[in-house]
């Protein structure tokens, strides 16, 4: 197999379980933490750390509600069991500045993440296995789009940066910011951004004998599980959060 077929057949197969292989970043994760808090030498993550970590994940999941709030229908990263969709191409707001403006919210709500376990070399690691396992997905969209958009896609692409924003080329929106959207799609992640941090930080106190549980982490997972509760509940018994671009 040719060599650009290979990496868009690994893109299209990372792609479709893009949500679910990354569990396995997370048992690595939680092992190089546990292993970090029974050396002898190490040391509780001081207040103002853990909530810093905390900012990053932030920091990544709003990147993601601005993006996810301002596309239409079929877009962003949808797919179904058929493969990718993308009935439009978006070229503005933050896919003006850069092309992968999800993927982008995504390593910053992981970096954080990586950075909780206070090991260095697991951080490098962690954007290293990053840069190998987005790039393959983002060929393969880009071969996808590519062939659908054809010259339209080309151009944009050209001005573009792949990851690494440029404001400069900021334009506009060109549609309203829907919060339905938002509440239907990133209600997931704000909740498990949470959970995931709560149950780092319990299971760090606990290998270390400390009783001195982050209560900020404890409280949010408990609001923001309520949150997804109700929103899921409103998603399968309403049409509350339906929108023309759900």
């Amino acid at each position: 197999m040719v060599l650009k077929e290979e990496l868009e057949k690994q893109g299209n197969w990372l792609f479709r379980y893009r949500s679910t292989l990354p569990i396995g970043i997370l048992l690595v994760g939680l092992v190089v933490s546990i292993q970090n808090n029974l050396k002898e030498e190490a040391t509780s993550c001081i207040i103002l750390y853990e909530f810093a970590c905390l900012l990053v994940s932030v920091i990544g999941l709003g990147i993601r509600v601005y993006t996810v709030g301002y596309t239409p229908k079929n877009t962003s990263g949808r797919n179904t069991s058929e493969g990718q969709v993308a009935d439009t191409l978006n070229t503005t707001g933050m896919y003006s500045v850069v092309r992968n403006p999800l993927y982008l919210g995504n390593f910053f709500m992981w970096l954080g993440l990586a950075m909780f376990t206070e090991n260095l070399w697991f951080v490098i690691s962690f954007v290293l296995f990053y840069w190998i396992y987005y790039e393959r997905i983002i060929y393969a969209e880009e071969q996808f789009l590519e062939r659908k958009f054809g010259e339209k896609y080309r151009n944009w692409a050209s001005k573009v940066p792949v990851f690494i924003p440029n404001l400069g080329l900021f334009s506009k929106n060109d549609m309203s910011f829907s919060i339905k959207k938002v509440l239907k799609k990133e209600k997931n992640g704000l909740f498990a951004m949470f959970l995931i941090f709560m149950l780092f930080d319990l299971t760090k106190e606990w290998i270390g004998n400390h009783s001195d549980h982050n209560l900020f982490f404890i409280s949010g997972t408990l609001l923001t599980m309520i949150i997804y509760i109700v929103l899921k509940v409103l998603k399968m018994n309403t049409r509350i959060l339906e929108s023309d671009r759900s």
